[in-house]
């Protein structure tokens, strides 16, 4: 049972960690619409969530009960560069829209492992309780 618990909050956290660095990378691009020559980013993010889970990077743990870290991967993460739609005069690759929609898709995604998380520490704590 503690296992499988460890694994469920391990992958959230992991997942957790992905999405809020994906979430400064949209902000940026975002943020960085009017600078000229600049390259709109992105991950692939269920390539860097298998990357991840698959155990390639990771921080070494004092106890097997410890939470893996997903922050140590992060500076590993590959950054994608989009590529041009439509071409813009200034080299700047920021497309509002897609900017918009993708930092909105994720926010949701964001939002529902943060709920999945509540939801599942509130079923500990009511399991603790013996409620």
């Amino acid at each position: 049972m503690l296992g499988s618990i460890d694994k469920e909050f391990g992958f959230l956290h992991q997942a957790l960690g992905l999405r809020s660095h994906r979430q400064q990378m949209l902000a940026s691009n975002i943020a960085n619409a009017d600078t000229p020559n600049y390259k709109a980013r992105d991950i692939d993010f269920a390539a860097e969530l298998s990357r991840v889970r698959g155990g390639q990077v990771g921080l070494a743990v004092t106890d097997p009960r410890h939470l893996r870290s997903a922050a140590s991967s992060l500076a590993e993460v590959k950054e994608l560069y989009r590529t041009d739609v439509q071409a813009s005069i200034d080299g700047n690759t920021v497309n509002m829209d897609m900017e918009r929609a993708q930092f909105t898709d994720n926010a949701l995604h964001y939002q529902f492992l943060v709920d999945r998380i509540s939801g599942k520490v509130r079923d500990l704590l009511l399991a603790a309780r013996g409620q």
